[in-house]
Parts: C-alpha cells; structure tokens; sequence
C-alpha cells in the first residue's frame, strides 16, 4: 500500500488524469489539424505558413479557430482521400481476377480470355 500515500490525495490524481488526457486531445487535434492543412491542394502555400505560424505563437487558439473555420469540410476532404486510397488499390491483381471472373460468369469473355487475363493479373 506504499502506492496509496497520502501526500497524493485522490483529488490531486483525477486532476493529473485530467491535465493528461487534455494535452493528448490537444495534440491530437494538432496532428488532425496539420494534417488536413498541409495535405490540401486548395491552400496555398503562404496561408499554410500562416497557419502553421498561428498555431505555434497560439497554440491552443490557433488549432481550435483552425478547427472551427477551416474543419466544416474536414469529414468530406477524408473521405475524398480514402476514396482514392480505395480506387487506387482496386487495381490489384485479386481485384482483377475477381473482374474477369464476373465477366467470365456473365458470358461476356470465354475461357481463354479469363485464363489469359488471370495471367497477366497475377504477373503484376
């Protein structure tokens, strides 16, 4: 029971847990913040730096007016890049194979062009 001193009190933890948890948030939403800002191709490149200035001499204020003027788009802009991640990595080569398998069972190619579009899937 060395852990239980009363030199901590109870209090003093929650408030430590508290503070703790506050400044991961914060630097969460920094990194959620910096990321949106520098992955956007409609900023350019000196409000980026205005940005980034505001949020080191305001730290706080900066990430959460960044947030609150530049966030109401946040969700749409993530789901336009996972989109792409998504498009992008639908060109491999089960993705391929699965394509030609729906065209094979729907008649539009024959046998040997499925076996030869499997091939050239798989040597990708």
């Amino acid at each position: 029971m060395a852990l239980a001193n009363a030199e901590y009190p109870f209090l003093n933890l929650m408030w430590t847990m508290l503070v703790f948890f506050c400044w991961i948030a914060w630097f969460w939403l920094l990194f959620v913040a910096f990321g949106d800002l520098y992955r956007r191709a409609d900023v350019s490149g000196w409000a980026k730096a205005g940005w980034t200035v505001l949020v080191i001499v305001l730290p706080i204020i900066g990430v959460l007016l960044y947030l609150g003027t530049q966030g109401r788009h946040l969700p749409e802009r993530y789901r336009s890049r996972e989109a792409g991640y998504v498009s992008t990595s639908d060109t491999t080569g089960a993705a391929q194979i699965a394509e030609a398998r729906r065209l094979l069972d729907d008649g539009v190619i024959d046998d040997a062009e499925f076996q030869a579009l499997k091939r050239k899937a798989l040597a990708q």
